[in-house]
């Protein structure tokens, strides 16, 4: 709605280029070793699949809240810990010094710094909305302020804290590495095409 149809499509196609050329990427690298052990046992048939057992729906309601407990329980600090910085990066850096180094005539390493700048920040797709639009009205690319809000998204600090639970360093950082070469090359793209 704030950018009009042509902007939305390139936005979509762009973002699912990258995520098709991502999968694409980290499957070819068969990274499949660096899945936590327990990812691996299930995948090989080591242990038994969930869907294997007879549970009831209270059973599986409960198992299903166990899990929940269970995750939670190790990594709650770490998203408290996240959301703290993102919240101190969103309340205390102000959208005038961040609309400075991301505007059109900004040099190079403005998008990668605008990329850097959202990974510790902490939001959902409708929650970055009101910072895109006021960066955007301050003068900010519009290239530069996409890449900043898909690395809020894509590469939250958080959510690399969930994805530890299931992937080892070595993938989550190869995952990280491809999604922010994505994200680059679509803030090029619109910076340069629009």
């Amino acid at each position: 709605g704030m950018f009009g149809w042509k902007v939305a499509a390139l936005y979509l196609s762009m973002g699912l280029m990258v995520a098709i050329v991502a999968g694409l990427v980290i499957g070819k690298l068969k990274m499949e070793r660096f899945l936590e052990d327990w990812v691996q046992k299930i995948l090989s048939g080591q242990t038994a699949h969930p869907t294997d057992e007879k549970l009831s729906w209270v059973e599986r309601f409960q198992a299903g809240r166990d899990h929940v407990k269970e995750i939670v329980g190790k990594v709650w600090h770490y998203i408290i810990a996240g959301i703290a910085i993102g919240a101190a990066i969103h309340g205390y850096v102000p959208e005038d010094f961040m609309a400075s180094f991301m505007g059109r005539d900004a040099p190079w390493w403005s998008l990668p710094a605008a990329v850097l700048l959202g990974v510790p920040m902490y939001t959902n797709a409708a929650g970055v909305i009101p910072i895109v639009e006021a960066l955007i009205g301050k003068g900010a690319a519009l290239g530069t302020v996409l890449a900043f809000m898909m690395s809020v998204i894509a590469l939250s600090l958080p959510e690399m804290i969930i994805l530890r639970k299931v992937l080892k360093v070595p993938l989550i950082a190869t995952f990280a590495g491809v999604v922010a070469c994505g994200i680059l090359l679509v803030g090029y793209v619109f910076n340069i095409l629009l």
